[in-house]
């Protein structure tokens, strides 16, 4: 288990005594025989570690649950949750009873201390959002630094993500992301937000609430530019709904509709790259070339155009070479 100082590398975050034999573990069950796994009877042999844990909850599917969060729930002393309610009942679809304690945005302060004082006393807490992974776009944060700052023990029990599942399902590129949560309510602060992503090369991931879809797209295309972008909603439910096209033809859509039901994962596309002339690549080379060494001017320019390097080093030479012959 990471704890918030000098977290050991490469230790285990379920704390498993060691192999016996090369390649094998001494938990009940192995990723080698998995297929033999009852989804209902999935239990390490050791006991679950003291400290506060981050459980990842389903977004709309409860078969999304994961073997290893329902281990950590049953396991827990106690279970801290935005909505008492939500949690029960997820609680309750698998059996498990275990005291629920409210931690959201308006208690988190007050309730804060005595978390870190059951922490400090050895108790094993679980912390989970409505749904998703705690911490995104979820109460949490001030709590985990705290625990960490403290050297509490903190791991996490990964799963379901909203934006995680929204951006592999846009078919917009995934390898640079930024999730940028909630924007604000309000037109002209949403917009003064959008205005800081603008050049930034990467696909951008907003949630949004359902009222405020259509003009958050309208804001979209006004600042970001007309983009290709995908609205997510229902996600891993029956009726799942990925809606794909343009920022503009996207807001105007929903305005027709109207508000969709739920809220929705916004994901878009990065800027496309604006062509280059020939003569301003030479100029920004020239520009590179008097003060930085061949290589270095070459590679600058490489990362801010995208250009291969070796294009760019014959057209570098070539420069150096009809200046020499002047």
């Amino acid at each position: 288990m990471a704890s918030g100082k000098d977290a050991t590398a490469g230790a285990d975050p379920n704390h498993r005594s060691a192999a016996s034999k090369p390649g094998r573990t001494q938990s009940a069950r192995s990723l080698d025989t998995v297929s033999d796994v009852d989804p209902g009877d999935w239990t390490p042999r050791h006991a679950l570690a003291s400290g506060l844990h981050l459980v990842a909850t389903p977004i709309g599917n409860l078969g999304d649950i994961t073997l290893r969060a329902l281990w950590v729930l049953r396991s827990v002393d106690r279970i801290l949750c935005e909505d008492t309610r939500v949690t029960a009942r997820l609680l309750a679809r698998y059996g498990i009873d275990k005291p629920l304690d409210p931690y959201h945005d308006h208690n988190a302060d007050r309730v804060r201390p005595a978390i870190l004082e059951a922490l400090r006393r050895g108790e094993r807490l679980a912390l989970v959002a409505d749904a998703g992974t705690p911490l995104v776009s979820d109460p949490g944060f001030k709590l985990v630094r705290a625990a960490l700052a403290e050297d509490l023990p903190v791991t996490a029990a990964p799963g379901p993500s909203a934006a995680l599942t929204a951006l592999i399902l846009s078919g917009l590129p995934p390898d640079i992301f930024l999730f940028a949560g909630f924007l604000p309510p309000r037109s002209a602060a949403r917009r003064r937000a959008l205005a800081n992503w603008t050049n930034l090369a990467a696909t951008l991931i907003f949630f949004e609430g359902p009222s405020r879809v259509a003009a958050a797209l309208a804001d979209m295309a006004d600042i970001l530019g007309e983009r290709s972008a995908a609205v997510a909603r229902e996600l891993t439910k029956r009726h799942e709904e990925i809606r794909r096209g343009g920022l503009g033809a996207l807001a105007e859509h929903y305005r027709s509709a109207g508000a969709p039901r739920g809220e929705a994962v916004i994901v878009v596309g990065p800027p496309e790259a604006a062509p280059i002339e020939a003569s301003d690549i030479d100029s920004r080379l020239r520009a590179l070339l008097a003060g930085h060494s061949l290589r270095d001017a070459v590679a600058q320019l490489a990362a801010e155009t995208g250009i291969a390097r070796r294009v760019l080093y014959e057209r570098a030479l070539a420069l150096q070479e009809g200046d020499a012959s002047r």
